[in-house]
């Protein structure tokens, strides 16, 4: 479900295909974000799952499914 929601915010801001986005894709080379891009995202996924991405961990998020994997083991259900 977490991927599911991902993608569909990857796809509406970045204007892709939301069916072309899987655990795979790279933010940045996949998908063409630049690092500010990579902060938009994020402000828009800590409000969507409430959770927060410090800046320390922004660098290891590389892919979709390190961004989901980040937001599932650190949501406050």
């Amino acid at each position: 479900m977490v991927l599911e929601k991902v993608k569909a915010i990857l796809s509406e801001q970045f204007d892709v295909e939301e069916d072309t986005i899987t655990a795979d894709s790279t933010l940045a080379d996949d998908l063409g974000a630049d690092s500010l891009d990579v902060v938009d995202l994020l402000m828009t996924i800590e409000d969507e799952f409430e959770v927060e991405v410090p800046d320390t961990e922004v660098e290891n998020i590389k892919t979709v499914g390190d961004l989901v994997s980040y937001i599932e083991g650190h949501q406050s259900i």
